[in-house]
């Protein structure tokens, strides 16, 4: 089996982290994104991943090409010369995609917990042409909703950001299809969404399985932070119901672990890179990830954060609800806060209040930012 990653261009949501490393390869809770999404195929056998791109391809090869040989995978790539929405990539990929196998697509922003066997199953009973996986939101009124049939999960309609209540599931992002999907699609800008799925629906080939457990588009800095919380909590319950917290101290083969022990210093979830190193005093936790030779200096307070490997927060500082870059510095007695978001190697000066900053790269921060504005 195949899947095609609909990884798009220039990441511009997800900025200032997307001006130093394409969107896929910036890492979610320690691993970069678009990993979590590749060795969840390769799990269940996927042979061969196509990343549909049309930015730094060959940035991305680079970074990925080790993993090829560790999860048993071939990583391919699809260039674009000009975009071509969510379907036209598959049209370009089509003789890659059309060896008579479903194959997954997947949008390269979407965390959960992937459960590609299931899908593929409930995709082969039905045996339509394609299956989109939905999930359940509180406020559907703000999205397109997927109208199906209770019984079947055959689709009868979209609607797009009802007044009134029609359901309350919309697409998650990941679909499986049969190679004929490839005969409705042509080499040029299209939207699967608003183009191929309706002539779908209204042939009676396309059905929806609802996604169980959490689910985030993480491709903003705010929604990233909410999936990474929803990402740990989901691997602390999962310790839980493993029984594996009495492995707690070792680290898995990335050289990571997950904190799931209420101590004086750790308010889990909290996950660690071995190579971190924490000082005296400090309160961390919940919702926080710590890359690769990150250190955290006496007395600081983390919670709801995502430090980038190589980060250094000094004494006594408060950060709640942030990225700290890679390679950036915290001075001392510092607060940042609501969504602040620091690029690679920016220095914020000691006794300073962040609040809601975007700070592009190289930047060395000297007074307040006390309401959200970018700092470029």
């Amino acid at each position: 089996m195949k899947a095609l990653i609909l990884v798009g261009g220039f990441g511009t949501r997800l900025r200032p982290l997307t001006l130093s490393l394409p969107k896929p390869i910036v890492q979610f809770a320690n691993r970069h994104m678009v990993l979590h999404q590749i060795e969840a195929l390769a799990k269940i056998g996927v042979s061969e991943v196509i990343l549909a791109v049309n930015y730094q391809p060959h940035l991305m090869s680079e970074t990925l090409k080790q993993f090829e040989d560790k999860l048993n995978v071939k990583i391919s790539y699809s260039k674009e010369d000009e975009p071509l929405g969510t379907a036209g990539p598959l049209a370009l990929a089509k003789d890659k995609l059309s060896d008579g196998e479903p194959f997954f697509v997947l949008n390269s922003d979407v965390i959960c917990s992937f459960p590609f066997d299931e899908l593929l199953q409930f995709h082969q009973a039905h045996g339509g042409e394609g299956t989109l996986m939905v999930t359940k939101v509180d406020e559907p009124s703000k999205y397109g909703v997927v109208v199906s049939e209770p019984e079947t999960g055959k689709i009868l309609k979209f609607v797009e950001k009802p007044q009134i209540y029609v359901g309350n599931k919309i697409n998650a992002g990941i679909y499986i299809f049969n190679p004929e999907i490839l005969d409705r699609i042509e080499i040029k800008p299209t939207s699967i969404e608003k183009e191929i799925f309706p002539a779908m629906c209204d042939d009676g080939q396309l059905y929806s399985m609802v996604l169980p457990g959490f689910w985030m588009d993480v491709g903003q800095p705010k929604d990233f932070l909410t999936g990474m919380g929803l990402y740990l909590n989901h691997l602390l319950e999962k310790s839980q119901e493993d029984n594996n917290n009495e492995n707690e101290d070792s680290f898995d083969e990335n050289g990571n672990k997950v904190l799931t022990k209420r101590t004086k210093n750790i308010i889990p979830p909290v996950m660690i890179h071995e190579t971190s190193v924490i000082g005296e005093d400090c309160l961390i936790g919940p919702n926080v990830t710590l890359g690769e030779n990150c250190k955290i200096d006496n007395g600081v307070r983390l919670l709801n954060t995502t430090v980038l490997s190589g980060a250094l927060i000094k004494n006594n500082s408060y950060i709640d609800r942030s990225i700290v870059g890679w390679h950036s510095v915290v001075g001392q007695w510092v607060r940042m806060e609501n969504v602040s978001v620091l690029g690679e190697d920016v220095n914020i000066q000691n006794e300073l209040f962040i609040n809601g900053a975007t700070v592009l790269p190289h930047k060395t921060i000297k007074e307040n930012v006390p309401s959200p504005k970018i700092i470029i």
